[in-house]
């Protein structure tokens, strides 16, 4: 992504307006800034030395008997494998039917173009069929319960966390030997609103006013209203997903073209909300560029790194080693541990991730992205017009508008989908015998 198009003026009142709202706001963050920079030092390096092991995996079998120390660990780390979801030999049958699909298909959309791996469709059978397992929603269940109302809050009117709806995505087939660009460092589910956005930006309120320690990512206040697409572009979700995922349909291992995350959703939020608020006093790679003494508050500029046009909204935010060096990216974007057909990796809304440039492997890396998303009334107003898509086999609401899947051979229908629960996540009627 190129960091040639500078932000609008009009952002750098956006800093001051949130200045503003803070009491104290330049003393308190300053502080929290130091203190989230040491913090980085020390967690960055418990990062690299474990590696894949830092990444949580439990069976699925076991979800309800986890102990809260394991359950803990999953929120804090924001990211988990999910083992054994569905069988193997299903998982596998489904590669096999999307590829045949796909061969069947010829004129489908996917990239790279001359070579498609990543593929812009929805509604095959083997992924209507993948998305209304009961065992995939069952997973989401858990996850969305992981979230939690504001202390003393109480039951919220219109959600249901065990409640699972279904979010249509897309899959990928990737093979070996291909440099994959398509996804850097990011985090996806909304870009400038994070600041823009009041209600979004009270997800982060804690971080903003200092107490970052406090700051709590699976606090439902702020996530359930939040605009995350304010300026409706292509491919940005607008529903909230408690964690984005993807089912395995295949073996892929670390450096076969699989997923990387920073495994610690407290410190890279509080990191990337507070880093437009403050510059760097010397060049970047000087000699210390590191220590906070080197940086200072800032809110003159209408930057917000990481942040950028694009298709007439705004893109990532998408963190470097140059713009947000206190990550240490290079050693701590870490790759899941390898994974089997039936298997599943999930990560929090906010989580940096990326997919490996490389694979070296010598089969193909095959994943299904089917997201954790509960009940809300915002998610299932998006659930209401997702379905139209599906009855008419047209592209979800959230992505690009094409020619849709209905001329294809194989597309998906609502006898696919395999469970009562399937149904209702797909916003149809459950049939009563």
């Amino acid at each position: 992504m190129s960091t040639s198009a500078r932000l609008p003026a009009r952002f750098a009142d956006l800093k001051r307006q949130i200045a503003d709202l803070y009491p104290d706001f330049q003393e308190r963050v300053t502080q929290a800034w130091g203190e989230i920079i040491a913090q980085l030092k020390v967690v960055n390096a418990d990062i690299a030395q474990a590696g894949p092991d830092y990444i949580p995996q439990v069976n699925f079998a076991d979800l309800d008997k986890l102990e809260e120390e394991e359950v803990n660990k999953i929120r804090r780390r924001g990211s988990v494998i999910i083992r054994d979801v569905v069988h193997d030999a299903e998982a596998i049958r489904w590669k096999t039917q999307l590829e045949e699909f796909v061969k069947t298909n010829p004129d489908v959309i996917g990239v790279p173009e001359n070579d498609k791996q990543f593929f812009m469709l929805y509604w095959t059978k083997p992924q209507v069929e993948a998305r209304s397992h009961p065992n995939m929603l069952k997973v989401s269940v858990w996850l969305n319960n992981l979230y939690h109302p504001k202390t003393n809050d109480g039951p919220i009117e219109g959600v249901d966390l065990s409640t699972p709806l279904t979010y249509a995505d897309r899959f990928r087939i990737r093979r070996p030997g291909i440099s994959w660009v398509l996804h850097p460092p990011h985090v996806d589910g909304g870009t400038i609103e994070r600041w823009e956005d009041p209600a979004f930006r009270e997800c982060f309120s804690d971080i903003l006013s200092g107490n970052w320690r406090s700051h709590d990512p699976y606090e439902l206040k702020g996530r359930l209203n939040a605009s995350t697409s304010r300026y409706d572009r292509p491919s940005q979700a607008s529903v909230f997903r408690t964690f984005q995922g993807w089912l395995a349909m295949s073996e892929t291992a670390p450096t076969q073209g699989t997923l990387r995350v920073y495994p610690d959703v407290l410190l890279s939020n509080s990191y990337l909300i507070l880093r437009p608020f403050f510059r760097p006093k010397v060049p970047v790679g000087s000699l210390d560029f590191l220590n906070r003494e080197n940086w200072e508050f800032d809110i003159s500029s209408p930057e917000f790194p990481g942040i950028y046009p694009k298709d007439g909204g705004y893109y990532g935010p998408e963190p470097t080693p140059e713009m947000h060096p206190h990550l240490e990216l290079e050693k701590t974007m870490t790759s899941v541990p390898k994974v089997y057909p039936g298997d599943t990796v999930f990560w929090h809304c906010d989580v940096v991730h990326s997919v490996e440039r490389e694979h070296t492997g010598t089969g193909d890396s095959a994943v299904m992205y089917i997201p954790a998303v509960p009940l809300t009334p915002l998610n299932q107003k998006y659930v209401e017009r997702q379905r139209e898509t599906f009855l008419n086999s047209q592209c979800p609401p959230d992505f690009p508008k094409g020619p849709g899947e209905a001329i294809f051979t194989g597309v998906g229908k609502t006898d696919d989908i395999l469970s009562p629960i399937g149904r209702r996540a797909m916003g149809l009627p459950i049939s009563v015998a």
